[in-house]
């Protein structure tokens, strides 16, 4: 099954998220299909925290894609945000 899900990158207690397409029997730091956002849960105050291609993830989607309980919460966030 295809997910859409976070990956963490980073350095020690400074996370940083990709929002990636992945096979979910791949490991969660592991190869993935296409990355469609990030996510900066530690971004200075007026830098982006977050941004999803919301075209991307209305495809996959499409192609009976799952998102992670996370990546739902954020899709719906950056939504609400840009509209």
């Amino acid at each position: 099954m295809v997910v859409i899900r976070l990956q963490r990158g980073g350095a020690n207690k400074r996370p940083f998220f990709h929002v990636v397409v992945a096979d979910s029997r791949r490991a969660a730091s592991g190869k993935f299909i296409e990355r469609l956002g990030f996510y900066d849960p530690k971004a200075p105050q007026g830098r982006e925290a977050l941004r999803v291609n919301m075209e991307r993830v209305k495809h996959w989607t499409g192609l009976g894609a799952q998102l992670s309980p996370t990546a739902k919460r954020l899709v719906k966030q950056f939504a609400k945000k840009a509209a």
